[in-house]
């Protein structure tokens, strides 16, 4: 598709801080709270880009603005060109590092400039990366914490009413015990055929890892998530090798390059991809590329308004990571049915806010 000529005039950011619907616990945190950076990326031809990213905690909210302003002012006046303003924009911080808040920030002007294309050009940022699927397979991500065993059951079936048919719990106490009760409980609570992801977010070492992974194994989980730190390929290799029940990591692996590393070290079985860590957009299809070299499944982290469209255009896609986390100021959101989300069908990656919902939480 012919790309639309845009040039960049400005890059303006707000912050929300909206409640969570359902606070999240895990075994890294607690969250209640959903600190987002809204991205404005407006052009010389009045079209405007947009991107929202998700900061993990509120501290983190200044430090990514004032990043933004500093790539908003060095590619002022530059032709939206993703990949040409990626790369001035790795020169610019090259010796501050582009990882972290740097990376996220360049991430979410990627996503920006994507979107500014993708609506200047009348089709959703699917078509325009020229991807044919309608839809994607998803599952609720919005519960299912650290709470009781007991509690999880009636949890569980809610999260299925909204048309899910796969569900992620989050596992990581200190008695193993109790994770394999919790597991048992939402099995027991949600029909046959429910697919149940589990994520550790990184609480174990190898060693309980692959025992725990052992003690599961018969519980039929789609996959453990981030068993052990996430930084440790060869750890991750090493209880990928001794389970059966499929590993998956990926969330925190900045940029294509590392994704190929990961593949290179067979760290997983699966990758997951998160907007704001894989370079945005552009980092994206680089590195869903390599995956599908590998035969390797992509599914998302977080980010489904835009992560939809990505996995569309994916060959090896899988699932998509649903939260609702951003929903309370947009004005748009995702329509799951029959255990799969439909990929939005405006213009651009279909992101528009609810100004009434941001004047609302908004934060200075």
């Amino acid at each position: 598709m012919t790309r639309p000529q845009l040039t960049v005039r400005a890059l303006r950011t707000r912050a929300v801080i909206p409640p969570m619907r359902r606070p999240l616990g895990t075994s890294a945190t607690r969250m209640d709270r959903a600190p987002f950076v809204l991205v404005e990326l407006e052009t010389e031809e009045g079209i405007t880009g947009r991107a929202h990213a998700y900061c993990y905690v509120e501290g983190a909210v200044p430090l990514l603005r004032e990043m933004l302003d500093l790539a908003g002012e060095a590619v002022s006046g530059a032709a939206v060109d993703p990949r040409a303003i990626r790369s001035t924009l790795d020169a610019r911080f090259r010796l501050l590092g582009v990882h972290g808040i740097v990376a996220m920030g360049l991430s979410a002007l990627d996503v920006a400039c994507w979107d500014a294309l993708a609506v200047a050009a009348g089709v959703p940022l699917v078509r325009f990366l020229e991807g044919r699927a309608t839809s994607v397979p998803a599952y609720n991500s919005n519960g299912l914490s650290l709470a009781a065993p007991d509690v999880l059951g009636a949890e569980a079936r809610a999260l299925l009413e909204p048309g899910f048919d796969a569900l992620k719990i989050r596992l990581g106490r200190a008695d193993p015990e109790q994770d394999l009760a919790a597991v048992r409980a939402v099995r027991a609570a949600v029909p046959d055929g429910t697919a149940l992801m589990a994520d550790y977010n990184q609480a174990l070492t190898v060693a309980d890892a692959t025992a725990r992974g052992a003690q599961l194994e018969r519980e039929g989980l789609y996959w453990l998530e981030e068993p052990i730190a996430a930084d440790d390929l060869p750890g991750c290799a090493a209880v990928a090798a001794a389970l059966m029940t499929p590993v998956q990591i990926g969330e925190n692996l900045y940029g294509p390059q590392a994704v190929a590393t990961a593949i290179a070290q067979q760290a997983s079985d699966y990758l997951m991809f998160d907007l704001m860590r894989i370079g945005g957009v552009s980092g994206w299809l680089e590195a869903a590329a390599s995956a599908a070299r590998a035969g390797i499944p992509v599914s998302s982290h977080l980010y489904p308004e835009v992560s939809v469209h990505l996995l569309a255009a994916t060959e090896t896609a899988h699932w998509l990571e649903y939260v609702d986390w951003a929903e309370p100021f947009l004005d748009t959101g995702i329509e799951i049915v029959d255990g799969a989300a439909r990929v939005p069908e405006r213009p651009g990656t279909g992101v528009i806010w609810d100004e009434d919902a941001i004047a609302r939480y908004a934060v200075s």
